[in-house]
């Protein structure tokens, strides 16, 4: 957690790809919906950790006042409970399933996505210094395939903050921010 934004999401919403309404899933503490609230979308945070949603709503209170974000607790792999959506949003949340879980969330993903709707994905890259989970271009490229085109698959940065986790693996001292390499998919569902 940085307490804002990723600069690639930032990036992203100012060429004007997003419509709404918006789910964020794995919101976290709820950054990415408080910037979209806050420019005019309709957007959900959706995380399955209580005390984030928690954080978020507190976040989102500070920043926005109160009512004014959506936030609720769920599990990213039962995406089918929820209404359908014209933009997803995951900011680091597809790199931390393995080959049996990532199916699966992006068949849950599908269900949500509106046919010709948008799911963009910020994943940490294996191309970083192992600051958490990572991805390679092809698990990216082989998750989304039937019933999806990749129309767009870039390398960006993803912004974090070392823990003690990753201080000695990274050789930063804890609190260190770093910009680790990520990739950023645009896909569309078919």
């Amino acid at each position: 957690m940085i307490g804002e934004p990723q600069p690639a999401i930032v990036a992203l919403e100012r060429t004007g790809p997003i419509r709404s309404p918006v789910l964020d899933v794995g919101c976290g503490t709820g950054e990415h919906t408080i910037l979209l609230t806050r420019l005019g979308y309709d957007v959900v945070g959706l995380d399955a950790a209580p005390t984030a949603i928690e954080r978020a709503r507190a976040n989102a209170a500070a920043k926005l006042g109160h009512g004014s974000a959506k936030f609720l607790v769920g599990d990213a792999m039962r995406l089918a409970d929820q209404p359908t959506y014209q933009t997803i949003l995951d900011s680091a949340l597809f790199h931390i399933f393995d080959d049996t879980d990532r199916p699966r969330y992006v068949a849950g993903l599908h269900r949500a996505c509106r046919p010709g709707g948008l799911v963009f994905v910020l994943a940490l890259s294996d191309r970083g210094r192992g600051f958490g989970p990572q991805v390679g271009e092809a698990v990216i490229r082989e998750a989304f395939t039937d019933g999806w085109r990749l129309e767009e698959l870039t390398e960006t940065t993803y912004r974090g903050v070392v823990q003690q986790i990753h201080a000695d693996a990274l050789g930063l001292p804890v609190g260190t921010v770093v910009d680790e390499p990520a990739w950023l998919a645009r896909v569309r569902r078919l």
